[in-house]
C-alpha cells in the first residue's frame, strides 16, 4: 500500500479522471472506517442495555427502542442517502455522515433520560444512512475495473463491518467495566475523525450529476411513516396487545403508507426506490437474503445479551467476552469469502453460508440455551453463526453491485441496506417480545423459539442463494 495522495477531481457524466486514483487499499480503509462505526453501534449497545435500563429507569420496551431507534433511523433514510449520493456526489455525503455520526454519538453519551437517548440514536442512524451507500459507491468506483479486486475489496469492507458487529458486545463489556455505559458512544468520535480526515486525503471528488431532478420528498415521507409504523407496532405488540389502538394504528399506517409508497415510486420520474431493480431475480433474492440474515442475527444478539446476564448471571464484561469467538470467526470467514467468490462465484458462498448459519442457530437452540448452560456448550453456535454470515454477506453484496450500472451503485446498496436494517429492527422487536416478561425460568422457552425461528429463516436464505446468478449474467 503506497502513501496516500491528495484526492484528485473527477468530472463529467462519465467520470473522466484528471489524475491517478489513489491506491485502492487506502480507499478501502476509508470506506471501512464508516462501516466499522455503523455496524459497531448496532451491537455494542446490546450488552449495555441492562445497565442503561437500571441507570435511566427504563423498561425493556424502551430498551428495545435504544436498538431500534438507531436501526430505524438508519433504514428510513438509506434510500434517500443513496439517491442523494448518486445525484450530488458520494464524497460529500460520506463526509457529512462522519460529521453527523460524531455529533450524535456525543449526544448519546450525554443523554439524561431514555427518551433523549432514543431521539439521539435515531439521528445517529441518519448519520449511518449517509455513510453506508456512499462508502459502497466509493469502493465500487475505485475497483470496478477489476472484478476480482472488487470482490476482495467488498470482502475486506464486509470483514471490517462483520468484525465490528461481532466485537461490539466484547468492546461494550470492556467499556462498561471501565468507563460506564456512556463510554460506548464516546468511542465513536475518534473513529469518525480518522475516517473524515482519511476521506479528505485519499477519496477522489466526484462531480455532481448535471440534471435538476427534484428530490423524492413524498416517497421519503411515506417510507418513514410505513417503516416507523411497522416497527413501532411490532415492538408495542407484546406489552400492549394486538387490539390496543396504538398497535392497530401502527399496523394501519404501515399498510396504507407502504401501499402509497409503491404507487408513488411507480409513477415518479426519479424514484427514490427504482422498482425495476426488483425485476431481476438475482437482485430480489439477494435483498430478501439480507433481510432474513439481519432479522435472525440482530434478534438473536439482543436475546442472548439478556439471557447471559439475566438468567446465567454473567457480568457485563463476561457477557461481552462471551461474544469474542464471533469476532475471530468473522475475520476468517470474510476473507475466505472473498477468495471463494473469485474462484467459485457468488452462489456457493451464499448457499453454504446460509446453511452453516442455520446449523449454528440450531445448536444454540438445542444445546446451548438452558438455565445452567456452560460457555463450552454455546461455543459451537457462537462459531458457526458468524462463519456462515461471513461467507454469505460479501457474496450477497457483490451480487447487488453487479446487478446494476456503476452509477446506480449508491442507490442499489441503499436498497439492500434499507431492507437489511428493517429486517434487523423487526427481528429485535419480535425476538425481544419473546423474552421481555420472562426473566425467570420461562426465558429459556423464549430463547429456544427465537433460535428455532432463526434456524428456519437461514435455511430459507440458503435456498435463495441458488436463485442468484453470476454477475456476467445479471449486469446491465
Amino acid at each position: 500500500m503506497t502513501t496516500p495522495q491528495s484526492a484528485p477531481a473527477i468530472d463529467g457524466a462519465n467520470a473522466v479522471v484528471k489524475t491517478a486514483i489513489p491506491a485502492a487499499g487506502w480507499t478501502i480503509a476509508a470506506s471501512s472506517f464508516a462501516f466499522i462505526i455503523v455496524q459497531l453501534d448496532i451491537t455494542i449497545v446490546n450488552v449495555a442495555l441492562p445497565k442503561i435500563g437500571s441507570d435511566l429507569h427504563a423498561p425493556v420496551a424502551a430498551l428495545q427502542w435504544v436498538v431500534d431507534a438507531y436501526t430505524l433511523g438508519f433504514a428510513v433514510f438509506l434510500l434517500s442517502a443513496g439517491a442523494l449520493g448518486d445525484k450530488f456526489g458520494s464524497k460529500k455525503l460520506f463526509l457529512a455522515g462522519f460529521l453527523l455520526f460524531a455529533l450524535t454519538s456525543m449526544a448519546c453519551g450525554l443523554a439524561p433520560n431514555v427518551g433523549f437517548l432514543n431521539a439521539a440514536r435515531a439521528l445517529q442512524g441518519i448519520g449511518a444512512a449517509l455513510l453506508v451507500p456512499s462508502s459502497l459507491a466509493i469502493l465500487n468506483r475505485a475497483c470496478a475495473h477489476d472484478k476480482k479486486l472488487l470482490a476482495k475489496a467488498i470482502g475486506l469492507w464486509t470483514a471490517a463491518g462483520g468484525v465490528s458487529i461481532a466485537a461490539g458486545p466484547v468492546l461494550g463489556g470492556l467499556l462498561l467495566a471501565t468507563g460506564g455505559w456512556r463510554s460506548i458512544f464516546w468511542v465513536n468520535i475518534p473513529i469518525c475523525v480518522l475516517g473524515f480526515l482519511l476521506t479528505l486525503r485519499v477519496v477522489p471528488t466526484i462531480a455532481a450529476k448535471q440534471h435538476t431532478a427534484s428530490f423524492d420528498w413524498l416517497g421519503q415521507i411515506l417510507a418513514i411513516l410505513a417503516l416507523t409504523g411497522l416497527v413501532g407496532a411490532v415492538i408495542e405488540l407484546h406489552p400492549l396487545g394486538l387490539l390496543h389502538p396504538l398497535v392497530l394504528a401502527g399496523f394501519a399506517v404501515a399498510l396504507i403508507a407502504g401501499a402509497a409508497f409503491i404507487l408513488v415510486e411507480k409513477k415518479a420520474a426519479h424514484p427514490m426506490l427504482p422498482l425495476q431493480f426488483f425485476r431481476q431475480t438475482s437482485f430480489s433474492a439477494a435483498v430478501l437474503f439480507g433481510v432474513l440474515v439481519n432479522f435472525s442475527y440482530y434478534g438473536v444478539i439482543f436475546v442472548i445479551s439478556f439471557y447471559l446476564q439475566k438468567l446465567l448471571g454473567y457480568s457485563s464484561l463476561q457477557a461481552g467476552l462471551a461474544f469474542l469467538p464471533l469476532t475471530a470467526t468473522f475475520i476468517f470467514s470474510n476473507l475466505v469469502s472473498g477468495w471463494l467468490i473469485g474462484h467459485a462465484g457468488i452462489r456457493l458462498p451464499m448457499m453454504l453460508g446460509g446453511a452453516i448459519g442455520a446449523l449454528g442457530y440450531g445448536l444454540l437452540g438445542s444445546i446451548g440455551v438452558a438455565e445452567h448452560a456452560s460457555f463450552l456448550q454455546m461455543l459451537p453456535g457462537f462459531v458457526l453463526i458468524p462463519a456462515g454470515m461471513g461467507l454469505a454477506v460479501p457474496a450477497m453484496t457483490t451480487s447487488i453491485l453487479s446487478s446494476v450500472e456503476k452509477n446506480r451503485a449508491g442507490t442499489a446498496s441503499a436498497v439492500l441496506n434499507t431492507a437489511r436494517q428493517v429486517g434487523g429492527a423487526v427481528g429485535v422487536a419480535v425476538f425481544g417480545a419473546l423474552v421481555s416478561d420472562s426473566f425467570g425460568g420461562n426465558m429459556t422457552d423464549g430463547v429456544k423459539i427465537a433460535m428455532l425461528t432463526a434456524t428456519i429463516l437461514l435455511l430459507i436464505a440458503a435456498g435463495l442463494g441458488y436463485l442468484v446468478r453470476p454477475p456476467a449474467q445479471v449486469r446491465q
